[in-house]
């Protein structure tokens, strides 16, 4: 008997875990910029990187479904100078 639905739940997995995979590296990112610019070496620098990670990180979220941000944005330590750049304002 032939059952469609197994090859897509195949693929759906895959696509799941390359979403997750995704979501992980603009996570990763985002930490390393954020930490870069808490140290004050080359703030302008680590601002602009910390400000394109969030915004990736942000839309890597949406895509996805995850439409708040507020816990990652107290979870991740996300000052609110980067978050003003994006049009955000921090609580």
């Amino acid at each position: 008997m032939v059952r469609p639905e197994a090859g897509t739940a195949a693929i759906d997995h895959e696509i799941q875990a390359e979403r997750a995979n995704s979501l992980s590296a603009a996570e990763r990112r985002v930490i390393k910029a954020i930490a870069g610019f808490k140290t004050g070496d080359d703030h302008e620098h680590w601002l602009a990187e910390a400000r394109e990670a969030v915004w990736g990180y942000f839309v890597q979220r949406e895509l996805i479904g995850f439409r708040r941000h507020t816990e990652v944005i107290a979870d991740l330590g996300i000052p609110g100078e980067v978050l003003n750049g994006l049009g955000a304002r921090a609580k």
